[in-house]
């Protein structure tokens, strides 16, 4: 038999595809403000390219344009109604729109009094830029057009040429903030120039010592600037002020004072009192809740009447009634003022003891109290009892609320009360249906889960986020050629033309144009399959040969004619195909004798088709061999013509061997365990699998 093709298996790549429009970033941007324009969430866009600094300048720009809207609706509440007060929440929205309403404030404020608007504050970049712009607006005209739309400046534009600094052509795009020309980079207010001259770090004004704060005041970093914050609190009645002073509260003005209608709210400083609005005659006195009660000034002065007199109260006054016999406490005298009986209090339309149940007593009373109160034989009176402080512990599972004449038990959260109202049962949140996904109850609280594919936020922890699988750190070795992201999962695809996916659903195999009939060969000519193609090959005999087999042409008859002599006995065509990067050294043919004898000179060479000198040739004690002698980097299609020439008992044969080699590009890589050669050829490292094989 003759030398056979030495089968090699094949490398594996990433077949980049072909005619994918690239994404600008000026389409990026333009697409991210078409959406905030829209009043979309800018968080959540749909995807438009797979490039993570697509996704930030999206994002980005369509957040400037929201922020824009809002910071001019701030600044016309300023222009309009010449306050903020109105902007008490303290959602993202409001906060950027009232920062806008009160630099605007802080501007009009300098040109009233006939300050520079460039004044130096230390004020945040953007509050910089909205107080000079209504400033410099109020200078111009002095009556406001309460319809025009006054719009802040983007925070990612100069001052000096009002030019996007991130999409400027000045500087290609390169300035993470500012494009101060000639290719160099700045940085806004509050940042510093990284020593890539293209990006800004946030400056901490706290470490330097470059902050204002005031003494009791704690300095506090932000991004770009910072804050003072005050470290005592103000206390009650007091409010902390936007420049961190304390002010008293006037709860009469705000309408938090617990003045009754009968009263009337005095301001004082950390308080207030309430003064009764009817002022009583004399011999009343006006009790807590505004009404005139009468003064028993029997009681409230000393001796009213002179030695010998009874003082006897009346409505506004007194009398002083000569004292004939001397009644003690809880006895009167009689209608005929001779002897002193018992005074039933019990009757009295004062109610004395407040609608719990009266006892009379001989010179006194008592009071009988419902369940829940106890008498106070001092005040006279039935005060509630606090069970919750009586018997910590004993009367609730969880939390004790002490009401008047009872008490009543809550429970903490993730718990709900029982039907006796004092222990706690565990809360089934799940049936709220609180996760996204799936929920497990707990005791006193729950837990979700998300199916496979999914996983949980970090923001919420309740709401399951799609897992990128191809984004993972290992995405690049999910799919052997390109990985595709869908909800819960992902799949993989091949080239579209040359390769079909593996059954494993990762792996693409080569597609066999030549068994499938896919092939556009002719009839005169053979199929011979490639990695990811296929070739049409044919091929004659010279002259003086005849063809004896589909790939094999032998010398005629030379009737003793020297120059027929010298021509090879034997033509024979071989095809080899091997990816790129093939190792160097690499042995890809070997012709020799079928049988060799003691005494035979056998020598080995190229003679055509070698002019790159990518291949060479070597002696072996049986032929030789063909092998790579340089690194073959790109596909390429080589004719070569080794010849072998045999010295036998003084007779010299040849022999041609015509071997088309097909060096075609590595096909995508597939998912199972790579060996590595570390023989590094060039400057790649060579792969190989025991699965994908020509």
């Amino acid at each position: 038999m003759g030398p056979q093709a030495v089968l090699l298996c094949s490398f594996f790549g990433v077949i980049l595809s072909q005619g994918v429009k690239e994404v600008t970033i000026e389409d990026c941007c333009q697409n991210g403000l078409n959406h905030g324009k829209g009043g979309e969430d800018c968080s959540s866009l749909p995807l438009m390219s797979d490039s993570v600094t697509c996704m930030i300048v999206r994002e980005q720009c369509c957040v400037s344009v929201q922020e824009d809207n809002m910071c001019s609706a701030g600044i016309n509440m300023a222009k309009i109604e010449g306050a903020c007060d109105s902007l008490f929440s303290s959602t993202c929205d409001t906060k950027t729109k009232k920062m806008c309403c009160n630099c605007c404030l802080v501007g009009k404020s300098l040109q009233e009094k006939g300050l520079p608007c460039d004044h130096k504050l230390s004020v945040s970049y953007q509050c910089g830029l909205v107080s000079r712009a209504c400033c410099v607006d109020g200078a111009h005209d002095n009556q406001t057009d309460t319809t025009r739309t006054n719009e802040l400046p983007n925070k990612d534009e100069t001052t000096e040429n009002r030019d996007n600094s991130v999409l400027s052509d000045q500087c290609n795009g390169l300035c993470a903030q500012l494009c101060v020309g000639n290719n160099s980079c700045g940085c806004f207010k509050g940042y510093q120039l990284k020593p890539d001259g293209k990006s800004c770090d946030d400056i901490n004004e706290c470490l330097l010592g470059s902050s204002n704060c005031r003494g009791g005041e704690r300095c506090i970093n932000t991004e770009g600037s910072f804050r003072c914050q005050r470290e005592v609190s103000c206390g009650t009645g007091y409010e902390l002020t936007d420049t961190n002073d304390c002010e008293d509260i006037n709860e009469c003005e705000a309408g938090i004072h617990n003045c009754g209608p009968e009263f009337e709210c005095q301001n004082t400083q950390g308080s207030f009192r309430c003064l009764p609005k009817v002022k009583c005659a004399a011999g009343f006195i006006q009790d807590a809740l505004g009404n005139c009660i009468d003064i028993n000034e029997c009681v409230s002065q000393s001796s009213p009447c002179h030695r010998g007199h009874l003082c006897i109260n009346t409505v506004g006054s007194y009398t002083c009634q000569r004292n004939s016999v001397n009644c003690g406490r809880g006895y009167h005298l009689n209608e005929e003022g001779t002897r002193c009986i018992d005074i039933d209090e019990c009757k009295n339309p004062e109610k004395v003891c407040g609608g719990h149940g009266c006892i009379n007593l001989v010179g006194s009373y008592r009071c009988e109290c419902e369940s829940g109160y106890v008498f106070n034989s001092i005040s006279r009176t039935c005060e509630d009892i606090d069970e919750c402080r009586h018997y910590p512990g004993r009367l609730c599972a969880h939390k004790c609320e002490n009401t008047p004449g009872s008490y009543k038990c809550s429970c903490t959260t993730g718990f709900k009360l029982a039907a006796d109202g004092r222990n706690c049962d565990d809360l089934n949140e799940c049936e709220a249906n609180p996760c996204s996904q799936e929920c497990a109850n707990v005791y006193g609280s729950y837990q979700c889960y998300c199916r496979r594919g999914y996983q949980l936020s970090d923001i919420d922890g309740m709401t399951c986020e799609d897992i990128d699988e191809c984004a993972l750190p290992t995405g690049g070795h999910i799919c052997s050629y390109r990985c595709h992201n869908t909800p819960g999962s992902f799949h993989c695809s091949c080239p579209v033309s040359g390769y079909t996916l593996a059954p494993n659903g990762r792996s693409c195999q080569d597609i066999d144009e030549c068994v499938a009939g896919t092939h556009t060969c002719t009839v005169d000519q053979s199929c011979f399959n490639v990695q990811g193609e296929f070739r049409c090959l044919s091929f004659d005999c010279p002259q003086n040969y005849r063809k004896v087999g589909e790939t094999r042409c032998e010398r005629l008859l030379c009737n003793e004619s020297v120059d027929c002599l010298a021509m090879p006995l034997r033509i024979t065509h071989y095809f080899l195909t091997f990816p790129t990067n093939i190792p160097v050294f690499t042995n890809i043919f070997r012709m020799g004798p079928s049988q060799t004898l003691p005494g035979d000179d056998l020598q080995i060479s190229i003679k055509a088709g070698n002019e790159g000198g990518f291949f060479k040739t070597d002696r072996t004690p049986t032929g030789g061999v063909l092998s790579v002698a340089k690194l073959i980097n790109k596909p390429q299609d080589f004719e070569l013509s080794v010849e072998l020439s045999l010295q036998r008992y003084n007779s010299l044969s040849s022999y041609l061997a015509k071997v088309l080699v097909f060096v075609t590009q590595d096909k995508p890589k597939c998912p199972t365990t790579h060996y590595w050669n570390n023989r590094q050829q060039g400057s790649s490292h060579v792969s190989y699998t025991v699965e994908c094989t020509v």
